[in-house]
């Protein structure tokens, strides 16, 4: 399934709302992603541009929305400042000619990423980013080994296609645009997380009785049920 196809048809592409997509980043507020997607004000600029039109005041993103959210997230946290995103996804929307350059491989954009975000450094004066790609040169590598961590690229394209948000604790828990809509899912069995919790907790915590309902091994049962136990704390 080619790129454009992806980005233009929502059953293919994911769909989250911002309250999902701060739960499965682990971010606090979801009203700091609305800000990432529309802007803060009738004055700023999104850094991301979104899949999806807004219908009626709905805020859903896609699953290249979700992962660009999960690289800014990342920066944030690193202390580089919004102007400086901001700039560096515009340079490489433009020179990149993708629209979701933050959600590509690391491997093979990362020259190109780094020299973006080597300019926009340069041009807003962000010390932090300058130090990361500079001083701490290697440091911005581990960064961006770290934001491929569990993504499967599109060898054709650079763009994510696949995300496992933990790999080491759920290495069965999957996020594939292809399936229900993007939703965490057991990758064996494409079962929805959210669907066997809810089993779990309706059968009264029996992972057996869950387990034979569905036709799901329990040890997959158990572990979809952990991940939405360790995505609710």
């Amino acid at each position: 399934m080619g790129a454009l196809l992806k980005e233009r048809d929502p059953l293919a592409g994911g769909s989250y709302t911002l309250k999902e997509a701060a739960r499965l980043l682990g971010i606090d507020s979801a009203e700091r992603i609305r800000g990432w997607v529309s802007g803060y004000s009738s004055r700023t600029e999104p850094i991301i541009r979104r899949q999806y039109a807004t219908i009626g005041g709905a805020q859903e993103l896609g699953f290249w929305d979700l992962l660009e959210t999960r690289f800014i997230d990342h920066f944030r946290k690193e202390g580089v400042s919004l102007q400086s995103l901001r700039k560096a996804a515009e340079a490489a929307r433009r020179e990149l000619k993708r629209q979701h350059p933050f959600a590509m491989s690391n491997i093979r954009f990362m020259t190109d990423r780094r020299r973006i975000f080597m300019q926009s450094a340069e041009e807003t004066g962000d010390r932090r980013l300058l130090d990361l790609i500079h001083s701490q040169y290697a440091m911005y590598e581990v960064l961006e080994a770290t934001l491929a961590k569990g993504v499967d690229f599109d060898p054709s394209t650079g763009l994510a296609e696949r995300w496992h948000p933990r790999p080491s604790e759920f290495p069965n828990i999957v996020l594939d645009p292809r399936i229900s809509f993007g939703q965490p899912c057991v990758e064996q069995v494409r079962m929805p997380t959210s669907t066997l919790f809810r089993a779990w907790k309706a059968e009264e915590f029996d992972l057996d009785a869950v387990s034979d309902w569905y036709d799901v091994d329990a040890s997959l049962v158990k572990e979809a049920v952990e991940f939405e136990i360790a995505l609710a704390a």
